[in-house]
């Protein structure tokens, strides 16, 4: 056993202590501390605790956290253009300069590889929090791996914040600040049933994504409690994008679908859907209704404003931000964070001008 560490000596741990400590070797502890290799779970506990025991950061940056400097946040986003979790970002950023932190942003370009390679590179650099915006990839070897990532920030000092996503399964320090998804869904698809419409077309996002399952659950949901029969060929899976929303319509035209609504997953594929609508000669809401999701300024510049569901994007990241600070200031940076870190913001239907009561079904002529 390393005498210097044991013997309470305030010295920087290495890995060659914690190695020793836990009698392994410092592969092992490497591989363990990357979150790159699978390891079995009786040598990751083992690692860690010796990690924990030891207070061992893996790089002066990461020591920098626990004694002074300015502390950095990292936000991950999707596609900075994105004016959804452009304003999750506007409120980390926000909060963060009220402290006097540091943000920085990085990009994932709707890629989990290169999210997963982002989240490796932050704890690396020993920021103090790493921020993920938007739904996850519903993969279990994704799930697995961010899951020891959030060990290794825990392990450095750092902390995992997920924002708009489930949280992770199992024992993992990470915060989750979500909202009631499939609850607006659920809200905004009874609107829709409630003004009389029967064949709704569903443009609920990649089917992969945690976040357009919940939508689709939640517009499931309401067409059961309606007593209406959901139709799974009317359901149309895409990019959280304008082009989706365009072609999505277009293509279910030219293919002869009766609908007399158009349920989007975001309010820009809601833009997207609209046009393609207008293209084919249709007006809304005369002949077809239209409802988005988020609330972003865009949906009120609509001709007609659009009918959608508001997400409090911004306050979510002003309470990740403060979660975090949180369990800075009240030395919690260690601590297991699932107990209780589950925060779920609500989301309402926010009425104008895209819907009305249906007339006939409309298909392409």
């Amino acid at each position: 056993m390393s005498q210097r560490r044991a013997s309470g000596d305030v010295g920087r741990a290495t890995i060659r202590d914690v190695a020793e400590r836990a009698g392994v070797s410092v592969a092992s502890v490497s591989r363990v501390l990357s979150g790159n290799y699978p390891v079995s779970e009786d040598l990751r506990r083992k690692v860690m605790k010796v990690v924990r025991d030891l207070d061992y950061v893996t790089n002066a940056h990461a020591r920098s956290l626990a004694g002074g400097g300015t502390p950095t946040v990292a936000i991950l986003i999707n596609n900075i253009t994105g004016a959804a979790f452009a304003h999750v970002a506007k409120g980390v950023e926000g909060a963060a300069t009220l402290r006097g932190w540091l943000s920085l942003v990085g990009t994932t370009g709707d890629d989990p590889e290169r999210e997963l390679a982002l989240v490796n590179l932050m704890r690396q650099q020993g920021v103090a929090a790493v921020v993920l915006l938007g739904g996850a990839y519903d993969y279990d070897e994704y799930q697995l791996r961010m899951a020891r990532f959030a060990r290794s920030l825990d392990a450095a000092g750092s902390h995992l914040v997920l924002v708009g996503r489930p949280p992770l399964e199992g024992d993992v320090p990470a915060t989750t600040v979500d909202y009631d998804n499939e609850g607006g869904a659920y809200a905004m698809a009874s609107h829709l049933l409630s003004a009389g419409h029967r064949k709704v077309l569903v443009l609920p996002g990649h089917s992969e994504l945690t976040t357009a399952q919940g939508r689709l659950r939640g517009a499931r949901r309401a067409f059961e409690a309606y007593g209406v029969p959901f139709e799974a060929g009317m359901v149309r899976h895409g990019a959280y994008d304008y082009e989706h929303g365009y072609e999505a319509v277009g293509q279910g035209l030219r293919d002869g679908l009766e609908f007399t609504a158009v349920l989007a997953g975001t309010d820009v594929v809601a833009a997207g859907a609209m046009q393609a609508l207008r293209a084919a000669g249709l007006r809304v809401p005369e002949d077809v209704s239209i409802v988005g999701y988020d609330d972003i300024p865009l949906a009120s510049q609509l001709t007609p404003q659009l009918t959608t569901v508001h997400v409090p994007y911004e306050e979510m990241g002003r309470v990740a931000l403060r979660a975090v600070a949180d369990r800075r200031e009240g030395g919690g940076a260690r601590r297991r964070g699932a107990d209780g870190d589950h925060l779920v913001l609500g989301t309402h239907v926010v009425v104008r001008n895209s819907v009305r009561p249906p007339t006939q079904p409309r298909k392409q002529q």
